[in-house]
């Protein structure tokens, strides 16, 4: 197993979801069900695939007779975009503030040499925007560890 093919964020709200991804960061989407309640979003970006499903489902699908509690808080997990650039970091970060996300954490040089700044989506999922000179990418502009 060495591989991560989806991650999938409980959502609140699909349509919130669906129009700050979408139209706000221009992620491209399919969506599932009626767009006006749709039922799952797949994003077809390069990589791993995100999905959105609506967060009481979610719990419901994990375990339908003892879901897992929904609380608030941070759950130790964060999504990160990797720009070439400090230029491309700005210019997403600029994106998702249009969009209505939260800026938690704007881009500055951190203790590992990067630039790299946090923000937050609708739902309250942390988002790292970052970039490190050291850091080389395929030919599907996925990060390369070495």
């Amino acid at each position: 197993m060495n591989r991560l093919n989806l991650i999938t964020l409980g959502v609140k709200d699909m349509n919130e979801s669906l129009h700050f991804y979408r139209d706000g960061l221009g992620f491209e989407v399919k969506i599932y069900g009626d767009e006006s309640n749709p039922e799952v979003i797949f994003f077809n970006n390069n990589g791993t695939k995100i999905s959105l499903f609506p967060l009481e489902n979610l719990a419901k699908d994990i375990n339908e007779d003892n879901p897992p509690t929904i609380g608030q808080g941070f759950g130790g997990m964060t999504l990160a975009y990797n720009g070439k650039s400090k230029n491309e970091v700005d210019e997403v970060f600029q994106l998702a503030e249009k969009a209505g996300a939260k800026i938690v954490k704007k881009p500055e040089t951190v203790f590992w040499g990067g630039y790299s700044g946090y923000f937050q989506d609708p739902n309250g999922y942390y988002w790292e925007v970052a970039y490190g000179e050291m850091w080389k990418f395929d030919s599907n502009d996925m990060l390369i560890v070495e």
